[in-house]
């Protein structure tokens, strides 16, 4: 069955590339735009928390927008971070994307002020009436403080036909299950985790959105497809192989850890805003250790 909005089994959450007075460094974010599609991106979201939202102003997430939609444009759709703990500036800011032609927008679950499911239906429901754009919900109760559970995303998923999909950042992989059976059939869950990918793929998720894709790229894609594939020893293989960097991504704040690794392989400059800091010589060390092991492990496999 298909898909009610199909953005794509590949989206990676891009980096904000910085400079060293740590602004946006516009010729970087399209080099890095261009190397993210001809590496396997199908999707590419701009202003999520991998790009450092909470440290942009909404003007800089606009041009940022603007500076992607202008580089991948017919190559690649573009999904803008739209969300926000402020249900007034989350519909203002989406009806703002849309008119700068934002693809779709990613809409969190309001962090902080941890509202109930009501308040999560109400605040999703204000959004999805506000706009013509195909919405992704984004549940990660790491840093939202609250879950939203599978019959709330499933009553928003029948209540709204343009709540299309769900990012899932939790490692109760039961969640999966019961989000399956309970949302429509068209409608789609993408994975948040990285490592969780795989085991997601399993129970039903028909992607990833993606931080390790800035490095692998298509590896990720070749995991996903063979699985779907029917080749699953396969897919099991590449995420062991990839594991490990799945994992040392995420040894410091994200996205601190894969800034470091496109550094070092020239693509964007090594900084992050405050209060991000940047790995110390120790921690680099050891990640570059980690992409030097992976890397050769896919080169002789």
């Amino acid at each position: 069955m298909t898909i009610r909005y199909d953005a794509g089994e590949v989206i990676t959450a891009m980096v904000t590339p910085f400079n060293e007075k740590r602004e946006i460094d516009y010729p970087a974010v399209e080099k890095l735009a261009k190397h993210l599609v001809k590496t396997g991106s199908d999707a590419i979201l701009v202003a999520g928390t991998t790009g450092e939202s909470p440290t942009l102003t909404h003007e800089e997430e606009y041009e940022l927008l603007y500076a992607v939609k202008g580089t991948v444009s017919g190559s690649a759709k573009v999904i803008m971070g739209a969300g926000s703990n402020s249900t007034r500036t989350a519909v203002d800011v989406t009806k703002k994307v849309e008119s700068l032609g934002a693809d779709a927008i990613l809409s969190v679950v309001p962090y902080y002020n941890k509202p109930n499911q009501q308040g999560m239906i109400e605040h999703f429901g204000a959004i999805a009436k506000s706009t013509n754009l195909p919405i992704i919900l984004y549940n990660i109760p790491s840093r939202t403080g609250v879950n939203m559970l599978p019959q709330t995303v499933a009553f928003l998923a029948k209540e709204y036909s343009n709540i299309v999909a769900l990012k899932q950042s939790n490692s109760d992989l039961d969640l999966i299950s019961e989000l399956k059976a309970q949302c429509p059939k068209d409608f789609a869950i993408y994975c948040g985790d990285d490592s969780l990918t795989l085991p997601m793929l399993s129970l039903g998720a028909h992607g990833v959105i993606s931080v390790a894709s800035h490095v692998v790229g298509e590896e990720i894609k070749s995991l996903i497809h063979n699985y779907k594939s029917g080749q699953v020893k396969a897919a099991r293989n590449m995420h062991q192989m990839l594991f490990p960097l799945f994992k040392k991504l995420f040894m410091a704040p994200n996205p601190v850890p894969v800034k470091a690794v496109l550094s070092r392989l020239k693509m964007i400059e090594n900084y992050v805003r405050r209060p991000l800091f940047e790995l110390n010589e120790i921690e680099r060390s050891e990640l570059f250790d980690c992409l030097n092991e992976v890397l050769e492990a896919l080169k002789n496999n």
